[in-house]
């Protein structure tokens, strides 16, 4: 469902992402961790189309997203790490604008805006300004945005910034429920536990460059170290030589894969 094949993406002189190859399956929700810096943000915008790789290719669904960008993009949902609606139009008139961007009929735009309008809890928003709204209000009416058109791909920059304990929780659940139903996952994140708990693989990236990828067990292996997430992350990052380029575990397959 998502598919790079050594990807490059140069910044003049710097290199954001060097020779980036992985695979995620259909129904697999993917965590991309990284320092600040590391290649994340570059990386999915990558794959959203809003970047053109140096080198390589990114694919979803099968399709290039650089030669035919309009029939990928129809695929795939992408919510930045900050919230973006239009200030001058309420939640209730920015989801139908989406709606329309993808042709959805209007009885059924209807009811897939009812139905996450109540799944995110955002009916009492729906006719403010989102100028006037909270950053965690607004990330769920962009979250709600996102699946409107039930996308195949859904690729989210730390969504889970500006939100409550109880709306976390429901967006962890939300996506869990996506990757059930078929979709592609990744998200990028620094909060490891959230990656620890809702992952099936996790993907490390240092320097522009995936130095581990797997499941908890698989990065274990890779670190010879136990404990959480967090204890692993550190592991492996402070085994990695002064390119930043140790060795790496086999790239088991995603689900299905």
């Amino acid at each position: 469902m998502i598919k790079l094949a050594h990807v490059t993406k140069r910044f003049g002189d710097t290199v954001a992402v060097h020779d980036l190859t992985l695979e995620i399956q259909r129904g697999e929700l993917f965590a991309l961790l990284g320092r600040n810096g590391a290649g994340k943000t570059t990386t999915i915008k990558l794959i959203a189309g809003l970047l053109q790789p140096s080198a390589g290719a990114v694919e979803v669904c099968g399709l290039d997203v650089h030669r035919r960008p309009l029939e990928a993009k129809a695929r795939l949902a992408y919510v930045p790490d900050q919230p973006f609606l239009y200030d001058k139009l309420t939640a209730r008139e920015f989801l139908r604008f989406i709606a329309e961007m993808y042709g959805i009929p209007p009885a059924e735009r209807d009811a897939r805006v009812a139905s996450l309008v109540r799944l995110f809890e955002i009916e009492g928003y729906l006719d403010a300004l989102a100028e006037s709204c909270s950053h965690g209000m607004k990330q769920r009416v962009v979250l709600a945005a996102a699946l409107l058109h039930r996308p195949e791909v859904l690729v989210v920059d730390e969504p889970l910034v500006g939100l409550d304990p109880q709306n976390a929780r429901l967006v962890k659940r939300v996506f869990r429920e996506e990757a059930a139903r078929g979709a592609s996952i990744l998200m990028s994140t620094h909060t490891l536990s959230v990656a620890e708990e809702v992952s099936d693989r996790i993907g490390i990236l240092h320097e522009g460059r995936l130095v581990a990828v797997g499941t908890m067990d698989d990065l274990r292996a890779r670190s010879r170290a136990g404990g959480s997430l967090e204890d692993l992350f550190f592991s492996i990052l402070e085994g990695l030589g002064p390119e930043g380029a140790a060795p790496r575990a086999a790239t088991p397959p995603g689900p299905g894969g």
